[in-house]
């Protein structure tokens, strides 16, 4: 039995807004506009594939469309008037999101923030006690180390770059401590600090800020964090800074 002409074009139409609408809607946290538009050119792809396998299923698709931009002679006028409405809207259409686009936004601006706040006043002047310690350095830095890759790797990597298993899915990205912008440009007490705050220790005036990293003083004790910060320092090759 002969498929009606139009239908196949009807379900695709379905499909498609409906890809569209469980993508924009339907996952949370919302999906950024770019990701949006990959995965609806993929679907879309992906139509187009499948509505030319068959000659049959081609002309089904196809014909419709063809049909309603060239038209034909015996057509009533409220077609022609329908053809001539798609026209003008799709431009139309474009234009408006182009002018979105490029207008400039009337909000006003976010308060700046400070990208690095000083540290409360319990955590000023703290240094770490095992790096003075020589004859068990090396013992404490290994520990480190081996704290670092239970708990720490997957974000910011097995060679200390932010490059971790999870760093694509955050925004801020993990730190980058083999960038010599980094912690060789930070005290240890300041590292200690963040270390133990994580992103939700931070103080208001450095919001809003999307940092994932939890409050590691609720997971690791005072000695292990110091210690992740002895191997960093250690597998890195940077000084911490100092007052002097």
């Amino acid at each position: 039995m002969e498929k009606p002409k139009s239908r196949l074009l009807s379900v695709v139409g379905v499909v498609w807004v409906g890809v569209y609408l469980f993508i924009k809607f339907a996952i949370k946290p919302p999906l950024p506009s770019s990701l949006i538009f990959m995965y609806m050119s993929l679907v879309t792809v992906a139509i187009l594939l499948f509505v030319t396998v068959f000659e049959e299923d081609k002309e089904a698709f196809w014909g419709p469309i063809r049909d309603f931009i060239q038209g034909n002679e015996g057509e009533n006028s409220g077609r022609k008037v329908g053809r001539a409405a798609v026209f003008v809207l799709i431009p139309m259409l474009f234009g408006f999101q182009t002018f979105k686009r490029v207008t400039p936004s009337l909000e006003p601006p976010f308060e700046q923030r400070v990208v690095h706040p000083a540290p409360p006043t319990e955590f000023v002047g703290l240094y770490n006690p095992f790096r003075e310690d020589e004859e068990h350095l090396k013992e404490n830095i290994k520990q480190g180390g081996e704290i670092f890759f239970k708990n720490c790797f997957v974000c910011h990597g097995d060679k200390l770059d932010g490059n971790g298993l999870f760093a694509h899915g955050f925004n801020l990205r993990p730190a980058n401590f083999a960038d010599a912008t980094t912690i060789s440009m930070l005290q240890e007490a300041f590292v200690f600090w963040r270390v133990s705050k994580g992103g939700i220790g931070l103080p208001e005036e450095s919001t809003p800020w999307s940092s994932a990293m939890p409050r590691w003083e609720a997971m690791l004790s005072e000695e292990e964090r110091w210690k992740v910060i002895l191997f960093l320092y250690d597998y890195t090759g940077y000084k911490p800074r100092t007052w002097d």
